[in-house]
């Protein structure tokens, strides 16, 4: 068996590692026990990699239902002695934050520390918010790796920080970090770590409001514990090109790498003293003070919310501190990712030098426009086709987040509105009952055991109406084919427990529920047209395997392949409804990209008088 070695590298080895797989070996440095998760770009590849490892018994990993779980499990486990590690994205801590600000009065014995991968930019995401705001509101110290080396040493730090204060501790990424690629010198791997033996004390561990009174107060000097810490981390360094200048600049989290970045390409280095944060909460107070002391005026640099500007200059203002504090501009703002351009064109600012970034951004090259787009032979895609030819603009549709958001686009325009995940049944549910009008609410399989069963609940309960689609393609498949529940027994191995969405859906009081394949058209609309004359709750189950997840996977491939065998007005309707990214334009004709092609045979079932299917060893 070949070895890997973010589990058999030794001490002194370097291994260039992605950073969300330096963070890997950064907890198996410090000894986890535990992981759990619900899969979020981009933090996902974080608990992909200790499942493709396995392991051998060092650790036991778990893909949660949705992040409040999977958090209430580490903190869980934390609580009965072991170092436990919980993974997300940036939104997907809104979905845990209840159990967050609760451990952190209790704290957790064992260790907890959560990954929150925050994505400005938004490149896979529906904001852009940042999750140092949790450390503040909730008192946890927080780490901002920026360098795959750092991944590595913050997260082992985070779990020894952890576990010396019993305070849950948050890493802090962005998907710049998480992504990239970089050295990283590895220690050895430690014996199996001790549990902390739990210890029953209901006046720590029951947080009744006698007792969350008085865990305010002790998690108050806990963090004051932390801030000592935070003085003298290795992780905030300073230096100075000329100790003369009386020009500092304070940079935290990903800004620290285009700052060095800028700095260089400036030739700047000698005109300005540097104090990098990356521990960053709670701050080195004491440390920020003197060296604001050295200067007349300061520059800092954050990407995202202003919050360590806003700090800054309540902590020059309660220290009498004369220097001048500066910080975002219409040239830097809290928008989107800072670049080093960026940077070049803020410093030139801030130091009155000449920007060596001339003129405004660089001529868009003449490319085609590429928008996201379903995949060739994606079964959401034809149910999305169904649905526009049995209700058109007469519904309104609920979307929800999974691939198949993308739905939004034309021709299919099958989305008008998305809360947040798993609203789309209470969102349309709410949508109905106030407008009156018919709405069709699209989820996916994993989203449905995230947060949609609750929805579903509710609007039997509430007695609303409007008809559910769940989206089966037996996989999380946006984040790359995690497991969930609802995944047939086969691909879960002995770990997990299959569920079945029909028996779920019925147990929940829906009478009106139809389980269809969504490649058979005629089914779809079938069922769809019957339900249209229903009132209530209507739930249509539509199962295919997501088409890469079957190829890769499951290791299916249909033997056929789709071809036009005749141009005309079939052909023509079937690319303007279907849209399949494997259609194309050979002129003025229409032909079908083989090496793209499924399989699947819904333009058959939509233009039969101009498709047909031919096996794919066919010359």
């Amino acid at each position: 068996m070949s070895k890997n070695p973010l589990l058999d590298g030794g001490r002194g080895e370097r291994h260039l590692l992605l950073g969300n797989e330096a963070i890997v070996r950064g907890a198996l440095e410090a000894g986890v026990h535990m992981i759990s998760c619900y899969p979020g770009t981009p933090s996902s590849e974080v608990p992909d990699t200790f499942r493709r490892l396995g392991g051998g018994g060092r650790y036991r990993l778990e893909y949660s239902i949705n992040e409040k779980v999977a958090f209430e499990v580490a903190a869980g486990g934390a609580l009965g002695g072991a170092m436990c590690l919980v993974t997300m994205k940036h939104v997907g801590l809104n979905v845990a934050a209840d159990p967050l600000f609760t451990a952190a009065y209790t704290g957790m014995p064992g260790g907890l520390v959560i990954l929150s991968a925050d994505d400005p930019g938004c490149h896979s995401s529906q904001n852009e918010q940042d999750n140092r705001s949790y450390a503040r509101a909730a008192m946890l110290p927080c780490f901002e790796p920026v360098s795959a080396q750092e991944a590595r040493d913050m997260t082992r730090d985070a779990f020894r920080l952890a576990r010396e204060l019993q305070q849950p501790v948050l890493l802090r990424t962005t998907t710049r970090v998480n992504h990239m690629r970089g050295p990283v010198e590895f220690d050895d791997l430690p014996a199996e770590q001790p549990l902390v033996p739990f210890e029953r004390n209901p006046g720590r561990f029951v947080p009744v409001p006698a007792v969350a009174r008085k865990r305010h107060a002790a998690v108050l000097e806990i963090m004051e514990k932390a801030r000592a810490i935070a003085e003298t981390s290795r992780f905030n360094t300073e230096r100075c090109g000329n100790a003369a200048t009386r020009l500092g600049i304070i940079a935290s989290g990903v800004a620290r790498n285009y700052l060095a970045d800028a700095l260089a390409a400036g030739g700047w280095e000698d005109k300005v003293r540097v104090l990098e944060l990356g521990m960053t909460w709670p701050l080195p107070e004491k440390r920020l003070a003197a060296f604001m002391e050295q200067c007349d005026r300061v520059l800092v640099l954050e990407e995202g919310a202003s919050l360590l500007e806003r700090d800054v200059r309540a902590l020059a203002q309660r220290e009498g501190c004369k220097a001048r504090i500066e910080g975002k501009t219409a040239t830097l703002t809290e928008l989107g990712e800072f670049s080093t351009t960026l940077l070049l064109r803020r410093l030139a600012e801030f130091l009155d030098c000449p920007c060596p970034v001339k003129g405004g951004n660089a001529q868009a090259l003449e490319l085609p426009g590429r928008p996201p787009n379903l995949c060739a032979g994606c079964s959401h895609r034809a149910v999305f086709h169904a649905v526009r030819q049995v209700f058109g603009d007469d519904a309104y549709y609920s979307s929800d987040i999974g691939c198949y958001t993308l739905g939004m686009l034309p021709p299919l325009k099958c989305a008008d509105f998305l809360v947040c995940m798993g609203s789309s049944i209470s969102a349309g549910s709410g949508f109905a009952r106030a407008s009156g009008k018919p709405v069709v609410a699209f989820i996916g399989d994993s989203t449905f055991f995230h947060s949609g069963m609750t929805g579903l609940a509710n609007a039997v309960f509430n007695r609303h109406n409007l008809i559910v689609v769940i989206l089966d393609n037996g996989t999380t498949a946006m984040t790359g084919h995690q497991p969930n529940p609802g995944m047939v027994q086969d691909m879960l191995g002995d770990g997990a427990v299959h569920m079945d969405i029909e028996a779920i859906v019925r147990g929940m009081g829906v009478s009106s529920c139809r389980k269809v394949r969504a490649f058979n058209l005629k089914a779809v609309t079938g069922a769809l047209n019957e339900m249209r004359e229903q009132s209530g709750v209507r739930v249509l189950i539509a199962e295919e395997p997501c088409a890469l997840y079957a190829r890769r996977q499951l290791k299916k491939a249909q033997p056929q392949v789709a071809v036009v065998s005749e141009q005309g007005p079939d052909a023509v309707h079937c690319l303007e409804t279907l849209a399949c990214p494997a259609f194309y334009r050979e002129g003025e004709a229409l032909a079908v990209d083989e090496s793209l092609c499924s399989g699947c045979m819904v333009c058959l079932q939509i233009g039969p008088k101009s498709f047909k299917a031919r096996r794919r060893d066919e010359a």
